[in-house]
């Protein structure tokens, strides 16, 4: 039962927001009683860090399997950015920027684990792509995945991209975009004007 409410409310919160799913509409979709709910979890905060933790593990296991494809660096990271936004629905609700504002230590805590989980993988994103000439053998493979974390989180800001102007997918496009163009080498570029004509 535990696991049936972490789903439900996993769905509802990525469609809806974190702020307007009530724990009655929970029990109300579910059709269980709230009681239900809080024999499980104490409040409505400690679902919500069970369903961004759920969601957080759900994404780093499909990202793990993407990196064991063994696929070119470019490819990878678009295969990458597919799954993750499928899996957050593409951010309708705006789910981080949501955890941010209402619950900023659940937003602190899934920040740091985000940051060492995407750190790892776009060190070796990077590694791989100079290895296999993708990528220009000059980057400082540190600084462009911090960066690349910071511009990533940056995205989510609505103060900085108002999501009325910006949608999650046009943001992320342009962004892997302009981050490939900064480190490919001639053959890179080459891959990526490829990829992007059968886009």
């Amino acid at each position: 039962m535990k696991d049936k409410i972490i789903l439900k409310s996993t769905d509802l919160f990525l469609n809806l927001g974190f702020k307007s799913v009530t724990m009655d509409d929970i029990a109300n979709e579910m059709g269980i009683s709230k009681k239900t709910i809080y024999q499980h979890f104490q409040n409505k905060t400690k679902l919500v860090e069970a369903t961004a933790m759920h969601v957080f593990n759900c994404i780093s296991h499909g990202i793990d399997c993407i990196c064991e494809l063994d696929k070119n660096p470019i490819e990878e990271i678009y295969e990458i950015k597919r799954f993750v936004m499928l899996n957050l629905k593409d951010e309708k609700s705006s789910p981080q920027y949501q955890l941010q504002k209402y619950y900023p230590k659940i937003y602190a805590s899934l920040k740091k684990k985000q940051f060492e989980k995407m750190l790892g993988c776009v060190t070796r994103n990077l590694e791989r792509g100079v290895t296999q000439e993708f990528y220009r053998d000059s980057i400082d493979i540190d600084f462009i995945a911090r960066f690349y974390f910071n511009g990533m989180i940056s995205l989510k800001d609505q103060d900085i991209f108002p999501r009325e102007n910006f949608s999650m997918m046009m943001l992320m496009n342009n962004y892997i975009d302009y981050h490939l163009r900064g480190i490919c080498s001639a053959k890179g570029l080459e891959k990526l004007t490829q990829l992007n004509t059968n886009l």
